[in-house]
């Protein structure tokens, strides 16, 4: 949570303090090793790129960018997937054939061809990729929530609301949704890495955030031709990666067992 929660704020705060710009080249400068290298400045903590460009500067936008994408992205998800999931299990009939279909559907495209196919068409932006990120990710939460409601919709409490004339609003509002809730987080903890990790792996095949804009996939991308002298280019923007997805990812085992006192660790 801590290496999540610094992310966020360096990639909030970071540029502000930085003297220098995400996309500022300056050629005297160009191909500088890292401070703790011989070789290297103490005026470009990571090195600089081909160009001279500032390579921590560069991944902290680029962490801004992840990041802003990720949330997006699991917020909708999270939002279609969950409402859909909930009503599916409840209501079964056509609308539950429906959904599941729809699902079996989308399960069955890989998020990277389809953001090629949409880049190639109407052409790559931040929006494009969390459009086609969320289209792939609900399906996901309203597969985990449609198995949960089915499993909540036989429950004492709920066939006491029926019992009593509840609606079927209510029924979804009252007692299913906040007890599918603590699913939803912990999965929406888990897809932070799968999201970041897709992200920069259609910046890395140039169907992400176009340039100049970075993003880790696009300096990886950038990078992975001079890895045998450059080796920095593409190795701290890796490490970045790497940092927030194992973070995330403990973060969503840790508040799993929290959640679910059969799991909890005594």
């Amino acid at each position: 949570m801590g290496i999540l929660v610094l992310t966020a704020l360096i990639a909030v705060a970071g540029p502000l303090f930085s003297p220098w710009e995400a996309t500022e080249t300056n050629l005297v400068s160009r191909q500088l090793p890292p401070a703790f290298v011989d070789g290297g400045s103490a005026d470009h903590w990571l090195g600089t790129d081909r160009q001279g460009r500032d390579i921590l500067i560069r991944v902290i936008v680029g962490a801004r960018i992840s990041l802003t994408i990720a949330v997006l992205t699991i917020a909708i998800g999270a939002v279609v997937g969950t409402t859909l999931g909930v009503i599916a299990g409840y209501r079964r009939g056509w609308f539950d054939a429906v959904i599941t279909r729809l699902i079996d559907g989308m399960s069955a495209f890989p998020p990277i061809l389809v953001a090629l196919a949409v880049a190639v068409t109407i052409g790559s932006s931040l929006w494009v990729v969390v459009g086609v990120l969320s289209l792939t990710l609900w399906s996901r939460y309203a597969r985990l929530v449609r198995a949960e409601t089915l499993s909540l919709r036989q429950r004492e409490f709920v066939l006491a609301a029926i019992v009593t004339g509840c609606s079927r609003a209510r029924i979804v509002a009252r007692h299913l949704l906040p007890n599918v809730m603590s699913t939803v987080v912990v999965f929406s903890t888990l897809q932070v890495g799968y999201v970041i990790l897709s992200e920069a792996g259609l910046s890395f095949l140039g169907a992400g955030v176009p340039p100049p804009t970075p993003t880790w996939g696009g300096m990886i991308a950038d990078g992975q031709d001079y890895i045998d002298s450059l080796w920095w280019m593409a190795f701290m923007p890796g490490v970045a990666i790497a940092a927030v997805i194992v973070s995330a990812n403990l973060l969503g085992d840790w508040l799993r067992d929290e959640f679910d006192p059969r799991l909890r660790v005594l």
